[in-house]
């Protein structure tokens, strides 16, 4: 489903989000199947482990894609923001949610009944051929991450981790580059397999080092420079 990493190093892969790789005339129909809902930050859209009812196309804002396992550790999988599709493996399988998805920030997203959304792709070869690439892009996005981090510490992992999110998500201040999702640190310990004990240990040898510059809702890049040698060591 709404499963894959933190974008990585690929070139268009899962960052292409699914409404930009339809025709217009398909993205357009497909829209007006759905009703608008509006959603406040830290608000979930869909949670882990409940039957599937909708898919749901966001059309502005941000959310994060969070998994739980059994030991009730919480793992960030991806963020998905305008233009993506997210509970579509759960309404095409029938199988319960399989991760929780919820804004980051004010959310506006178009419900599409299950049922409805299966009848559409199942008379629109080229959107279905669309959302099987956009699955295989996800899911190669995924191993090849974990394939990177299974060979980092968590150190290498959190400087991997940052530099994917000031390309994707950063914006240029006169003090650096400011990632402009609000994760915290739980959810930077999520993204990168580690204890957010272990993250914030991290992050405060950066910040003395000024590396990083953090505050209670901001995170800076100052020397992203370091940041590289640290996450690709030999590189």
């Amino acid at each position: 489903m709404d499963s894959g990493y933190l974008p990585g190093d690929g070139g268009l892969d899962d960052r292409v989000p699914f409404l930009a790789r339809l025709e217009l005339e398909d993205a357009t129909a497909l829209r007006k199947l759905g009703r608008e809902l509006a959603f406040d930050p830290r608000a979930p859209l869909i949670q882990q482990h409940e039957p599937s009812t909708h898919v749901l196309l966001i059309l502005t804002g941000w959310t994060k894609v969070t998994a739980s396992a059994p030991s009730g550790y919480q793992g960030l999988l991806a963020l998905r923001g305008p233009g993506d599709i997210v509970g579509e493996s759960s309404a095409v399988t029938g199988r319960p949610r399989s991760a929780t998805v919820t804004a980051l920030e004010p959310v506006r997203a178009a419900a599409i009944d299950h049922r409805t959304f299966r009848e559409f792709i199942a008379r629109s070869p080229s959107v279905a051929l669309t959302l099987l690439g956009l699955t295989a892009d996800r899911t190669r996005s995924g191993d090849r991450r974990q394939l990177e981090f299974a060979s980092m510490s968590v150190r290498e992992r959190l400087a991997t981790l940052l530099l994917d999110l000031a390309r994707t998500h950063g914006r240029r201040t006169d003090d650096g580059v400011e990632i402009t999702v609000p994760l915290t640190k739980q959810e930077l310990a999520g993204a990168v397999g580690a204890s957010r004990e272990m993250v914030q240990r991290q992050l405060k040898d950066l910040r003395d080092r000024g590396v990083v510059s953090t505050g209670r809702r901001a995170l800076v890049i100052v020397r992203p420079d370091v940041l590289r040698r640290i996450g690709r060591p030999g590189a």
